[in-house]
């Protein structure tokens, strides 16, 4: 049976009217374009969708036309359509006499970093288990005007609401730093959450569990469980898109801003992760440290020597390094023990199967794009592998103790992550080559990113800020 064929029956079978193709900008937002069914065919699957890639951030303008190539195992019913509509992910491709993958695009980046690992022998899967942590709000509005410049957020479980005086506030509200695993009825998105986890499940996510997380004024947390990492990077799209589309189903918004509310924990994505061969565990070492093999050690050497770059691409936000600060759970240096969050490599102690050892990188969030980020993770630990970086020779670890708590003194002994996205871009530009290595990021890319995320710094920069009223306007 052929592709297109499939794909009809599929559409016959749930009266499918519409067929939608999604593609990931440089950023790693989804674009999409949509076609009548009538319209699809086998061609597509050989000729593709052709776009303008200048607007997705790729191309110059002289050279953006490129064609999107779906890829049917993806096919889903979109949950959010009016219309029935199927919707499909796939690859991007520069037009010629054959159709070329086009080695920016950011699937293909990581589906190359995956085909490096297998050639180094080192592995043939990587497993990864990201953590969404995002707020919801009942409401949100913002503004950057020359002569205005505010935000303003709402949630009806917000402390700040206790006083409200309307007939629908019942005085269950959460305090500030007081939310993690809160029962109803404080926890007023559990429904939601369960909603979405189903949606997810029906998309072919697969949940592990979900709770409200820390932080008073609406934070949350769904995760998933391990899987393939390309795939993994797939389902991290298809997460925000179903996250944020319930949300706005059921009257309310949802925001993976890292720190969209001041004093209060921030949002991350930590991303668990660990090496098979050959169905085999590569990180598993029943004598190792915290069980883990000298493997295992090694690639957190080379996560540890690259994390600075790394945040480049895994924090590539301004808003970022303000949840990178101390107190809020977050880690601010570099370094990795067992079952410490202040740490930002944390090995679990309930993970203690060989199938199941790993351990987590905890300064992602999920402003970065998902495929550029888990391939950089990806090709800094195997560097460290290549290279045998010992974490512990080199003075990471491990810390077995509460880093925040440490003297000043003690602290600058210990190298701290990027406290700006200007720090991060630097650290990029001085420290890429085990990105560039097998042809995984090209460095055309690596230009592109530096050159638009240090405009972007600059530009926000250059903003005046409601605090600096606050502070200098009286002066």
């Amino acid at each position: 049976m052929s592709k297109s064929t499939e794909v009809l029956r599929i559409c016959e079978e749930k009266g499918i009217r519409m067929i939608d193709f999604k593609m990931t900008d440089l950023n790693g937002r989804w674009r999409h374009i949509t076609i009548p069914v009538e319209r699809f065919d086998e061609e597509i699957f050989t000729q593709g969708i052709g776009f303008d890639g200048s607007n997705y951030g790729y191309a110059p303008v002289e050279k953006s036309d490129m064609v999107f190539i779906p890829d049917p195992e993806t096919a889903v019913v979109d949950p959010f359509t009016e219309i029935p509509t199927l919707t499909m992910c796939g690859d991007v491709c520069v037009i010629g006499k054959e159709n070329k993958p086009f080695d920016q695009y950011p699937r293909n980046v990581s589906l190359r970093a995956i085909q490096y690992m297998k050639e180094q022998g080192i592995a043939d899967q990587m497993l990864i288990g990201p953590e969404f942590e995002f707020h919801l709000f009942d409401s949100v509005s913002y503004m950057v005007e020359p002569q205005r410049m505010a935000f303003t957020v709402d949630t009806r479980q917000a402390a700040w609401n206790s006083g409200r005086e309307t007939a629908d506030n019942k005085g269950f509200q959460v305090p500030g730093g007081g939310g993690y695993h809160i029962a109803a009825p404080q926890d007023a998105a559990y429904s939601l959450r369960s909603r979405m986890c189903m949606m997810l499940q029906e998309w072919g996510v697969d949940v592990k569990y979900h709770h409200h997380e820390v932080g008073g004024s609406g934070q949350m947390e769904i995760e998933v469980e391990l899987g393939d990492m390309v795939d993994m990077a797939d389902k991290t799209m298809i997460i925000k898109y179903v996250i944020h589309n319930a949300a706005v189903q059921d009257g309310r918004t949802a925001t993976f801003m890292p720190k969209p509310i001041y004093k209060e924990a921030g949002n991350g994505m930590h991303v668990h992760m660990l090496l098979m061969k050959d169905g085999e565990p590569v990180f598993y070492d029943e004598d190792g440290y915290s069980g883990l093999s000298k493997t295992a050690h090694y690639f957190i050497g080379g996560l540890l020597k690259h994390v600075p770059s790394l945040c480049a691409f895994t924090n590539p936000s301004t808003n970022s390094f303000k949840r990178l600060v101390p107190g809020y759970e977050a880690p601010v240096t570099i370094g990795y023990a067992t079952s410490n969050r202040s740490a930002v490599i944390r090995i679990p102690a309930y993970a203690k199967t060989p199938k199941a050892k790993r351990f987590e990188l905890r300064n992602p969030d999920a402003t970065a794009n998902p495929y550029y980020a888990y391939a950089a993770i990806l090709m800094a630990g195997l560097d460290g592998i290549q290279n045998q970086i010992d974490p512990e020779k080199h003075g990471w670890g491990p810390f077995d103790c509460n880093l925040y708590d440490l003297s000043e003194e003690e602290k600058a002994k210990i190298q701290s992550l990027p406290k700006t996205l200007d720090e991060a871009l630097n650290a990029l530009e001085a420290d890429h080559e085990y990105l560039t290595a097998g042809g995984v990021f090209p460095e055309r890319l690596i230009e592109i990113w530096l050159k638009k995320k240090r405009a972007e710094s600059r530009e926000l920069s250059q903003i005046p800020h409601p605090a600096e009223f606050q502070r200098y306007f009286d002066l």
